[in-house]
């Protein structure tokens, strides 16, 4: 089981934990999760996903030990969007902590809660990620007091009974603690301003940007799916919620990029030329 992030309240007067500390309690454990995201979550046909799968049933290719039973060839089996997910670690929180290692097949009563209660812990998770990263930006100290604050009370909502998880306002507080991401991301990219960079939500799908300076862009929510992103520079770019969809990052610069994530690089095509922060793994099928 990977070592939790401890909170504030559990050590009054602590440091907030490093952000490679915290970071590494938010990779994904499959050996530690009962194969939550192939049970509790909903696909359908498409260029993703070879089978229709309703939530709360069981993938064909789980196995009896969690496992999966195509792994090494999920892409070539028609499960290309497997290998894009990435629940940051909230199914072994699930798995370990909030249900204390009781699994939905030995304990079918623990199976709807369980399911349900994933897809919360996962967004939290997901912030966690974004409010440490934020943290590691020297610029954005400013608001760092309150990204510490922020980064306690979603600790401790993760911490939460499997019914009060359930009954959790994800959006109200996701609405919340996104305020604070915005104000570090403008902090962050100050020095960047007057540029004709704010992109965000931009549609640049398919779009030709091959080795274009993109230092300091605002790209949150842009649609890059398909883009020709080779040889671009995105360092000090805010990337959240940019949809990198068979984006073509090829020998671009992501070194210093922030909100970025291992689904986004997922999703994408890269290889051994394209610089990657190091927080993020270089995908196998690159």
């Amino acid at each position: 089981m990977s070592e939790e992030p401890r909170t504030l309240s559990e050590n009054p007067g602590a440091a907030v934990p490093s952000p490679g500390a915290t970071r590494l309690a938010l990779v994904s454990d499959c050996g530690n999760c009962f194969g939550l995201c192939c049970v509790a979550l909903a696909y359908s046909a498409s260029a993703d996903f070879a089978i229709n799968k309703p939530a709360g049933k069981p993938c064909p290719n789980l196995q009896q030990d969690f496992r999966c039973g195509i792994h090494r060839d999920l892409r070539q089996s028609g499960f290309r969007g497997c290998t894009v997910y990435d629940c940051f670690g909230a199914g072994q929180k699930v798995s370990q902590q909030t249900f204390e290692g009781r699994d939905w097949r030995a304990e079918p009563g623990t199976a709807a809660p369980m399911f349900e209660v994933f897809p919360v812990m996962r967004q939290l998770h997901e912030l966690l990620w974004y409010v440490t990263e934020a943290l590691a930006l020297p610029k954005a100290r400013p608001v760092h007091a309150d990204l510490r604050a922020a980064l306690e009370e979603t600790e401790a909502f993760t911490d939460l009974a499997p019914e009060a998880l359930r009954d959790l306002d994800v959006a109200a507080h996701r609405g919340k603690v996104n305020q604070l991401l915005l104000k570090a991301s403008e902090l962050a990219r100050a020095d960047f301003k007057g540029k004709k960079k704010d992109r965000r939500g931009a549609d640049l799908m398919g779009a030709q940007l091959k080795g274009v300076d993109l230092r300091g862009a605002n790209l949150r929510g842009a649609l890059l799916i398909a883009a020709d992103l080779r040889g671009a520079d995105l360092r000090g770019a805010d990337l959240i919620g940019a949809d990198f969809r068979d984006a073509r990052l090829s020998g671009a610069d992501l070194t210093e990029a922030f909100f970025l994530t291992q689904a986004q690089l997922n999703a994408a095509k890269g290889d051994a030329t394209t610089k990657i922060p190091p927080s993020l793994t270089r995908p196998a099928h690159w």
